[in-house]
């Protein structure tokens, strides 16, 4: 029998789903990054993540890790005891932007070098896309730029906190 799912768990699917996306994580590492942006700011343990997502220990300690790596989770222990309590990462939405910052760069990059080989080397190809590509990079750098920006803004909330 299928299990009806609650609000709350609506809710994390289509959370998980889109940061899934969005992040290119597995699955799993989406759905963590999910509850846990949806609860308190104390966190989880791993016990809690284990039970919430009926997950084994090796694959929640795998997609724990990624997420501890690519800095969009952070984890802390309390004065006596040994649990860790997993939470987002203080300024996770930076990290993001960041992240988004260099996908848009390495874009940009590899859309000069084939924009450069294809003047070379195909010449018609060439003049004839020329409008487009330069539309499409002209919008890469203003979408890099506009996370740029708002990169500094959370850097100057961050100092005054």
């Amino acid at each position: 029998m299928k299990k009806v799912l609650n609000k709350d768990d609506l809710l994390t699917e289509e959370v998980g789903l889109l940061i899934e996306k969005r992040l290119h994580l597995t699955p799993l590492a989406a759905r963590i990054y999910t509850t846990l942006l949806l609860s308190s700011e104390e966190g989880l343990t791993f016990e809690d993540i284990i039970r919430v997502h009926q997950a084994s220990k090796s694959s929640v300690s795998n997609n724990l890790k990624i997420l501890v790596n690519l800095h969009y989770v952070a984890y802390y222990t309390k004065f006596g005891e040994r649990k860790r309590y997993f939470r987002m990462s203080e300024f996770y939405v930076k990290t993001a932007m960041e992240r988004h910052t260099e996908l848009f760069e390495q874009e940009l990059y590899i859309i000069n070098k084939v924009t450069a080989y294809n003047k070379i080397n195909n010449p018609k190809k060439f003049k004839k896309e020329e409008s487009l590509v330069r539309i499409y990079q002209e919008y890469l750098a203003h979408l890099r730029d506009g996370y740029l920006k708002k990169i500094k803004e959370i850097e100057q909330y961050k100092n005054q906190l």
